[in-house]
């Protein structure tokens, strides 16, 4: 059976499968932020996902040149390090469940910062949505809590608001300034720029609380697994879902994140309360309004 992205149906598969991947990676998150530090976590799934990468940065290096390294740059940066580290940032306060509900904000912000940076044209619809959608977010900022501590630390769910623009960010310049190299080619040089970074503060770090933790080595499986999964094979399937249909499209994978954080929160003892499952419906809704006349492209 032959994969055709050009096809609605495999794009919708393709769809699902990224949210099925990326809703396990709150749970993923929060594993290995029981042994290691929200940095360490952050950086550990940049470095191992930078070794994976490796033989594919080798085969694409030569695609490297002074029109593409600025926008490479922003991927490796702005799209792949800055959320990895917001998100294990966020959920040292909150739940791996309202994490996956606040990343469904990317659309919103896909479609705002392709009007205002990248000369996007949207419909009155769409921009109703975005509305919508952004008042949805900040009455779920207000209702976070973090059920395992106790304590209302609600500012932190802003550190995933912060991550989905950067997401918005790395979806128009993937798709409107690197028309040029394939999903492949930029998921494996987007790794290139902090992947050494990353491994130069992992070598230098402290490991005490890790290694005083009684579940280090699964939760440092867990981390493995978040890159492997979440950025090695998510990242590919995403930046090729990208060049075959639109931002909002592929940004739309958010939405369906959702029911995937949940579940997986829900069978890790997690809780949302009723006004939380009302602002998410909110945010879906806004969503749905900002999709509702897009076409994939053929």
């Amino acid at each position: 059976m032959k994969v055709d992205l050009r096809n609605r149906a495999w794009q919708w598969i393709v769809l699902i499968f990224l949210a099925f991947i990326w809703g396990a990676s709150f749970i993923l998150m929060k594993k290995g932020l029981q042994s290691f530090t929200n940095i360490q976590v952050g950086a550990m799934r940049i470095f191992f996902s930078f070794i994976l990468f490796l033989p594919l940065i080798y085969v694409n290096f030569k695609k490297i040149s002074r029109s593409n390294i600025r926008s490479l740059l922003i991927v490796g940066f702005v799209g792949i390090s800055i959320p990895a580290l917001l998100f294990a940032t966020a959920q040292t306060e909150i739940d791996s469940s309202l994490a996956g509900i606040l990343n469904s904000l990317t659309p919103i912000f896909t479609l705002l910062i392709g009007i205002m940076l990248y000369s996007n044209k949207v419909s009155w619809t769409s921009i109703t949505g975005l509305i919508i959608g952004m008042a949805g977010a900040m009455g779920l900022v207000m209702s976070a809590n973090s059920s395992e501590s106790g304590n209302a630390n609600n500012w932190y769910a802003l550190f995933i608001v912060i991550a989905t623009i950067c997401y918005g960010i790395n979806v128009n310049e993937i798709k409107f300034r690197l028309k040029e190299l394939d999903g492949v080619a930029i998921a494996s040089l987007g790794f290139l720029f902090p992947g050494p970074f990353a491994g130069i503060y992992l070598l230098f770090s402290d490991y005490s609380m890790a290694l005083s933790s009684n579940d280090m080595y699964p939760n440092l499986l867990a981390v493995a697994g978040l890159a492997f999964f979440s950025s090695f094979i998510a990242i590919i399937f995403m930046n090729i879902l990208i060049k075959f249909t639109t931002t909002l499209f592929a940004a739309s994978v958010t939405y369906i994140i959702p029911v995937f954080a949940v579940f997986w929160g829900l069978l890790d003892g997690e809780n949302l309360i009723l006004i939380q499952v009302l602002w998410a419906i909110v945010i879906l809704a806004g969503v749905y309004l900002v999709n509702r006349n897009v076409r994939p492209v053929k």
